[in-house]
């Protein structure tokens, strides 16, 4: 039994790179190198938080059904963002939209401070 969930583990670990399997950690993404684009790769920190904003913003988030607000505002959440990534921690925001899809905004900074992962575009 042992030896089969081992022989499994070693498959999902070598498809993982090409598979649509979204990450557990964000992190992670920089193991899909086949997804990696230098159009969605920033040097600047504000350059990768205006495309972030911009995705917020076309996707707002839901509303309580009081009407008051369900999710930090992008200005909270930039706020944050801009004092981690410079220093390789990453940022996800992740909410509900109106239309109650999931969406799910990652920055993910290579070098990475929790994750000893190459850069895909390097």
């Amino acid at each position: 039994m042992a030896i089969r969930i081992l022989q499994r583990y070693r498959e999902v670990t070598a498809e993982f790179p090409t598979s649509n399997l979204p990450p557990m950690m964000s992190g992670h993404w920089l193991l899909k190198r086949h997804q990696a684009s230098p159009e969605r790769t920033w040097m600047d920190a504000s350059a990768a938080l205006g495309w972030a904003t911009k995705r917020f913003l076309d996707n707002a988030p839901m509303e309580r059904e009081d009407g008051s607000q369900a999710y930090a505002s992008p200005a909270t959440k930039r706020e944050y963002a801009i004092g981690v990534l410079p220093v390789g921690v990453d940022v996800s925001w992740v909410h509900y939209n109106r239309a109650g899809s999931i969406v799910s905004l990652n920055l993910v900074c290579c070098p990475n401070r929790h994750h000893d992962f190459a850069c895909p575009l390097s």
